[in-house]
């Protein structure tokens, strides 16, 4: 799981590096993805929904198994 979900991350990574930000996989826990967003989406007030509506949404899309992700520091 940890290899489809760290592809589709992948995926997405070039959408938030244009905006500033980046995203990384720290960990895979009972179907709950932990992420930590970097650079312009760590201090980022739109953060949680680029989290849940993008990344989340596209994760889950792509990857079966995920119920949700969760962004740590």
């Amino acid at each position: 799981m940890k290899e489809s979900v760290q592809a589709v991350i992948d995926k997405i990574r070039p959408s938030l590096q244009a905006d500033g930000g980046d995203v990384e996989l720290v960990g895979i826990d009972d179907g709950v993805v932990k992420v930590r967003l970097q650079g312009a989406c760590k201090g980022c007030p739109m953060s949680q929904m680029t989290l849940k509506n993008g990344i989340e949404r596209f994760i889950k899309s792509e990857v079966p198994g995920v119920d949700r992700v969760e962004s740590v520091d």
